[in-house]
């Protein structure tokens, strides 16, 4: 496994799900997790990983407010002088056909999956830049690629998570600091049990390796493209997907 000893991670979104498998992977790397939700279920996230070993620690943050931001990055710095790792993982889903989507539903999943990685990631470069290293990963997918149907807006931001990634790559490497994405695809969650058995089926026949992805082989691939070993590696989506691959 990758080390992640002695650094700093931010991860968005950590309360459940992907944002929970990172969680556990970076904290079983050695790196010190502070896990950013909106959710008070991010308390009891963190209570698990704590007992197991994990050094990590809560604050609710919501990533759309800048000074909630702010905040919260600035008391990481007070406690630990640096940031290595961001994570930008939060997101949501507001699925409906276009012309029955509200300007909410389309609002709400453009100011979380892509506008939180402007106030995020304006937050945490400066001490990255200042340190001469970091690690900057968002979640974008397959459907950012591919596109499905009832997720315009979901898959404008996927899209736009990975032209934001390969942007913003050019600017910062000279600091020390890569920029890169990863893209799942069918992956086990509090979604995909809720369906019914016969469409997860049918969804994991259209995967060449056979089963349906995890939270934790997103957290290996967030792992890799954290590392120090990932350092030639800049401005690139990851597709994991398990041989699934976008249109």
């Amino acid at each position: 496994m990758y080390s992640l000893k002695d650094q700093v991670a931010i991860i968005t979104g950590g309360a459940r799900g992907i944002g929970k498998g990172i969680c556990e992977v970076f904290c079983k790397a050695g790196a010190t997790v502070a896990l950013w939700d909106v959710l008070d279920s991010g308390i009891e996230t963190t209570n698990k990983i704590s007992s197991d070993g994990g050094s990590i620690f809560f604050q609710k943050v919501d990533v759309t407010e800048t000074q909630s931001v702010s905040n919260a990055v600035e008391e990481i710095i007070s406690k630990f002088g640096k940031i290595d790792i961001l994570i930008n993982n939060a997101g949501v889903i507001r699925d409906r056909s276009f012309l029955k989507m509200s300007p909410e539903e389309w609002n709400t999943v453009i100011n979380i999956n892509l506008n939180s990685l402007y106030i995020t990631s304006k937050a945490v470069l400066p001490h990255m830049r200042e340190a001469g290293y970091g690690r900057i990963i968002s979640a974008s997918s397959i459907n950012g690629s591919q596109g499905a149907f009832g997720q315009v807006n979901y898959a404008a931001t996927k899209a736009g998570v990975s032209g934001f990634t390969r942007a913003l790559c050019k600017e910062v490497g000279r600091f020390g600091v890569t920029v890169n994405a990863v893209a799942p695809g069918f992956i086990k969650s509090l979604m995909s049990d809720s369906m019914p058995e016969e469409i997860i089926k049918a969804g994991i026949a259209q995967i060449p390796v056979g089963r349906i992805g995890t939270p934790q082989d997103m957290g290996h691939c967030y792992l890799f493209l954290a590392s120090k070993e990932a350092g030639f590696v800049s401005g690139i989506t990851l597709h994991a997907n398990g041989g699934a691959m976008p249109m």
